[in-house]
C-alpha cells in the first residue's frame, strides 16, 4: 500500500496588545449577537484547526504497472505545487489541472522504479507519498543509426529499428523529435527493415544544407509500444553535424561515376557496374552511402549469387543491405568506364578506389541512373526514402507527417 504522511498547520502564536476601550465594547456586541460561542469562561474563542493535507495517487503499491502516466488528486483545496522524482532524482515533469485539484504527469512512470510524491498546497501545506512500478515483462529496445558527434552527408536520415514490434506507432512517434539548426522541415516514416524489423526514419523535405546541426530526442521511458513489443525502459538521444554537400551519380550509359561538391563536379572516375538482365544488375534510383567498410570478404553465396565469387575487396562502400557497393575492382580493370559487367557492385581501379574512399562520408547521396538497371531497392534495403515523393513519404507517419523540427 501508498504510505502518506500528512502535515497539520501549527498552531499561530499571537501578540496581544491592550485592546483600546471601543474594541472590547464590539467584541461584547459580536458575542451577543451571536447567541452562544465556543469561547471558554474567559471569554476567548480557540481558533479552529485547519484540516491536514492529504493526496492520492493513481497508482499506488509496491508493483504498480508502469506505461500510464502519474495523477496526483488533493483531497481539499488546491494544489500549488507537485514533484515527482523517481531514485535517481529524475523528474517527471506534469501540469496542475486548472481547478487546482488534479496534476498529471506529461510522460509515463516507467517501469521498475520507485517514486516519490511531493505536495503542496496554496496553505502552504504539504503532504508526500511513494510507490514503486513494477518490472516490465517484454522490455523494447531502440538501434539508432547516427552516432552522437558524427559528421555525415546531406542525405543521411534518422533511422530507428526496434527490438519489438510496435503496434503503438502514433504513441511512440509522439515522443520523438528533432530539431535542426536551420529549422529543415521533415516528417517520420514507418517501415519494415530489410531484418524484417519495424523501423522509422525521419528525413528532411530536401537534403539538409552544409554545416546544420542535428538534435534527435526520444523521450520513450514508459512508452508502451503495443501487443508483442512491450514498454520502453529508458530514453535515448543523438546529435550530429551535417558536412559537405558532396553527391555522387553514376551513369549505367557513360559507365561514369562523377562527385560534385557544392554543385561543381571535383571527380570522374571510369566504372564499371552490373551485368543487365538479370539478378547481377545494379539497384538503381537514389541510395545513400551507408558506411565506410573498408577491406571486407565478399562471398557471393550470402547474396543468392551462387559461387560467383569470394574474395577480400578493398576500399568496400556499403549501398545497401543486400550487398551493393562500391570498391576496388582490379580484376575488371578492362570494362571500366566500356562495359557493365560486374555482379551488382559499382567497381573502379584500386588507385581511383582509395582517392574516392578518402573523399566520401556516410550519408552522402549516391544515386544510379541509366539503362539495364534492376530498379530501385525496397524502401528498407539501405535508406530509400529519397526515391519517394514528398507527400508519399509524409504518408508513411503515424501522426500525418510534415513537422517542422520533429
Amino acid at each position: 500500500m501508498s504510505r502518506t504522511s500528512r502535515t497539520a498547520l501549527p498552531r499561530r502564536r499571537s501578540r496581544h496588545a491592550a485592546p483600546a476601550a471601543g474594541a472590547v465594547l464590539l467584541a461584547a456586541a459580536l458575542t451577543a449577537c451571536g447567541g452562544g460561542s465556543d469561547a471558554g469562561a474567559n471569554g476567548k474563542g480557540e481558533m479552529k484547526q485547519k484540516p491536514a493535507m492529504a493526496v492520492s495517487v493513481n497508482l499506488t503499491g509496491d508493483q504498480v504497472k508502469a506505461g500510464e502516466p502519474v495523477t496526483v488528486t488533493v483531497a481539499e483545496g488546491k494544489l500549488a505545487q507537485v514533484k515527482v522524482t523517481d531514485g535517481k532524482g529524475g523528474e517527471l515533469p506534469g501540469r496542475i489541472a486548472a481547478d487546482g485539484r488534479t496534476w498529471t504527469s506529461e510522460r509515463n512512470a516507467s517501469p521498475g522504479t520507485d517514486y516519490k510524491v511531493e505536495a503542496q498546497n496554496t496553505d502552504s501545506r504539504s503532504a508526500n507519498t511513494q510507490f514503486k512500478t513494477s518490472a516490465a515483462d517484454k522490455v523494447n529496445k531502440v538501434s539508432i543509426n547516427i552516432p552522437k558527434g558524427s559528421t555525415v552527408g546531406v542525405a543521411m536520415p534518422v533511422s530507428l529499428v526496434f527490438d519489438n514490434p510496435v503496434k503503438n506507432k502514433a504513441e511512440v512517434e509522439k515522443q520523438l523529435k528533432v530539431t535542426a539548426s536551420d529549422n529543415a522541415e521533415g516528417s517520420w516514416g514507418w517501415f519494415k527493415d530489410y531484418s524484417g524489423k519495424d523501423r522509422v526514419d525521419w528525413r528532411p523535405k530536401e537534403y539538409w544544407k552544409s554545416g546544420t546541426d542535428v538534435k534527435v530526442e526520444m523521450n520513450l521511458n514508459g512508452v508502451d509500444s503495443g501487443q508483442g513489443g512491450g514498454l520502453f525502459a529508458r530514453d535515448y538521444n543523438t546529435e550530429f553535424k551535417i558536412g559537405k554537400d558532396r553527391r555522387i551519380e553514376v551513369s549505367l550509359d557513360t559507365k561514369k561515376l562523377t562527385v560534385t561538391e557544392g554543385g561543381q563536379v571535383v571527380d570522374t572516375i571510369p566504372v564499371s557496374a552490373g551485368t543487365p538482365g538479370g539478378q547481377k544488375a545494379s539497384w538503381s534510383g537514389k541510395m545513400v552511402l551507408m558506411a565506410k567498410e573498408g577491406t571486407i570478404r565478399m562471398d557471393s553465396q550470402t547474396v543468392g549469387l551462387g559461387d560467383s565469387y569470394d574474395k577480400m575487396v578493398d576500399y568496400s562502400m556499403r549501398l545497401t543491405w543486400s550487398g551493393m557497393y562500391a570498391h576496388a575492382a582490379p580484376w575488371n580493370s578492362a570494362n571500366f568506364g566500356s562495359a557493365n559487367t560486374s555482379s551488382g557492385c559499382v567497381g573502379m581501379s584500386d588507385a581511383h578506389a582509395k582517392s574516392f574512399y578518402g573523399q566520401v562520408q556516410v550519408g552522402d547521396p549516391f544515386e544510379v541512373v541509366g539503362k539495364g538497371s534492376k530498379g530501385n531497392a525496397e524502401l528498407g534495403n539501405g535508406y530509400g526514402e529519397w526515391n519517394l515523393s514528398w507527400d508519399e513519404w509524409k504518408a508513411k507517419s503515424a501522426l500525418g507527417g510534415g513537422t517542422q523540427n520533429g
